[in-house]
């Protein structure tokens, strides 16, 4: 395996582990990978708790923190915006919209305990909002810092370097990992079409190659459906120098998912996902589900611009989130036809519940089965 990327780390395997959950940071680090954190939208308290537990887990084993930076969203003239200001861009229609969705769901209001101001989460809409949730990763033992959406600002590279962190950047096209490299970006991970979450319209089997020649010698991560060894030595093969996960975890026993939300996943094929602006205003890939059919119509109304979106989903999806907890929820039910989640298209090789741990050791084996396979090839 190539030693540049873990050396830099100090990992065994060139794995990284993208999450929302602090038990799959855990587990993954510890069988020799990397686990990263997604904080884009932790509240500052609650990261706070999950880095002091991660870091009580973990010691010196190395981990870290993924959150977004992106430069162009409304308000971006005013260095960024709070909630209460964002809400009063809503048009109505996309409201009546979402009230009538959820209303021919049967999908109940939240409890009054959860709908108080502390409940919301921390979305960070502007490089500027992002410094308090930067700070307290920095004041923690994340060693590498990843920016989900957007190029790092000078000032985080320069801080993080400061404190021995590693930068990364997560980049669609050739352009965007050139902005990286000039940036001063550490490591570049190359997501493809087929990854969840954000997500651009370029496949692995060209965008990994052309990242990898335009930005050498920095690192290079391959992302985007891939959740097995065989992937993973496909991605190294187009020049890449490690994998950056995020889909495969999903299902995994430590996942942040509940019984039901898991049960969809493992349910997926390879074909229920969809590139959707629904959720974010920018095109990301998500399960889909009732919620980005409906979104998807031509009578329906138009997504909203970045962070307009998020904040105009973010209430309906928690009561969505909160019904699929309900006791005698069923696949007929409407939250579990309107639940989505940020998956990429390797969810439909996901069809057990492993243990994370597990899920390195079988890639590791995949790797290098598929290595001597390619070998016996050529020689033979």
């Amino acid at each position: 395996m190539p030693a540049q990327i873990t050396q830099m780390f100090g990992m065994e395997y060139p794995i990284f582990a993208f999450t929302h959950c602090r038990d799959v940071v855990v587990a993954v680090s510890k069988a020799g990978g990397l686990g990263v954190l997604g904080a884009a939208i932790h509240t500052d308290e609650r990261l706070e708790i999950d880095l002091q537990w991660i870091d009580e887990q973990l010691g010196d084993i190395p981990y870290g923190v993924d959150l977004m930076m992106p430069a162009n969203y409304v308000g971006a003239e005013k260095g960024g915006m709070d909630q209460k200001s964002l809400k009063d861009y809503i048009p109505g229609e996309h409201k009546q919209f979402l009230d009538s969705l959820l209303a021919q769901g049967s999908v109940p209001e939240l409890p009054e305990h959860l709908t108080s101001s502390k409940k919301e989460r921390g979305l960070r809409y502007s490089q500027k909002q992002a410094k308090g949730i930067i700070d307290i990763a920095f004041a923690h033992k994340a060693k590498f810092l990843v920016s989900a959406l957007g190029i790092p600002p000078d000032w985080v590279i320069h801080a993080a370097h400061e404190r021995g962190l590693y930068v990364g950047a997560l980049a669609g096209k050739k352009k965007h990992a050139e902005r990286h490299k000039a940036a001063g970006v550490d490591v570049i991970i190359a997501q493809s079409y087929e990854a969840g979450g954000h997500t651009g319209e370029i496949g692995g089997m060209v965008l990994i190659p052309e990242i990898v020649d335009a930005v050498a010698p920095i690192p290079v991560l391959g992302a985007g459906g891939i959740g097995s060894g065989r992937q993973m030595a496909a991605a190294m093969a187009l020049g890449a120098q490690g994998v950056w996960c995020g889909s495969v975890w999903l299902t995994t026993v430590e996942s942040e998912l509940d019984r039901m939300a898991k049960e969809k996943m493992l349910a997926a094929e390879t074909d229920d996902t969809v590139r959707t602006r629904s959720m974010t205003g920018k095109h990301a890939r998500f399960l889909r589900s009732t919620w980005t059919e409906e979104w998807d119509r031509p009578d329906t109304p138009d997504p909203l611009k970045t962070p307009l979106q998020s904040v105009l989903s973010y209430g309906y999806l928690r009561r969505i989130d909160h019904a699929m907890k309900a006791r005698g929820v069923t696949q007929e039910s409407g939250a579990y036809q309107l639940y989505t989640y940020p998956a990429g298209q390797g969810i439909g090789a996901q069809n057990t519940s492993r243990a994370s741990r597990d899920v390195v050791r079988e890639m590791i084996e995949g790797y290098v089965d598929a290595i001597a396979n390619l070998n016996e090839r050529v020689e033979g």
